[in-house]
C-alpha cells in the first residue's frame, strides 16, 4: 500500500477514534442517574448560542460594505437563514438553504 494511502487511512482512524471518544466521554463521566453538576448544566445552556454567535461574526468579518457588492450577498443569505430558522426551526434546512443561496448569489448575481 502506498505511503500516502496508509497515511490517509491512519488520519481517518485517528479522527474517527477521537470523535467517538469525545461522544462517549460524557456518558462515562456522568452515568445515568448521577447528578450533573450545575456548572456543566450552565455550560450546556450558554455555549451553543455563544458558538453560533462566534460563527456569525466569523462569517461576516471580511465583508466590505464600501465596495461592490456592499455585503448584499451575505446580508441576503443571512436574512434568509434567520427567517427560515424562525419559521421552520430546522438547523440543517436553514443553513443549507442559506449556503446554497449565498453561493448562487456570489457566482451568478453579484459577479
Amino acid at each position: 500500500m502506498p505511503i500516502s494511502t496508509m497515511r490517509s487511512l491512519l488520519i481517518i482512524v485517528v479522527v474517527a477514534a477521537v470523535t467517538f471518544l469525545t461522544r462517549l466521554l460524557p456518558f462515562l463521566i456522568f452515568p445515568k442517574g448521577k447528578e450533573i453538576p450545575r456548572v456543566i448544566q450552565y455550560l450546556g445552556r450558554v455555549l451553543p448560542p455563544a458558538v453560533i454567535g462566534m460563527l456569525v461574526i466569523y462569517c461576516f468579518k471580511s465583508v466590505h460594505v464600501t465596495a461592490f457588492p456592499f455585503g448584499l450577498p451575505e446580508l441576503i443569505a443571512g436574512a434568509v437563514v434567520v427567517i427560515l430558522h424562525v419559521w421552520k426551526r430546522n438547523n440543517l434546512l436553514s443553513i443549507g438553504v442559506g449556503t446554497v443561496l449565498y453561493m448562487t448569489l456570489v457566482q451568478t448575481v453579484f459577479v
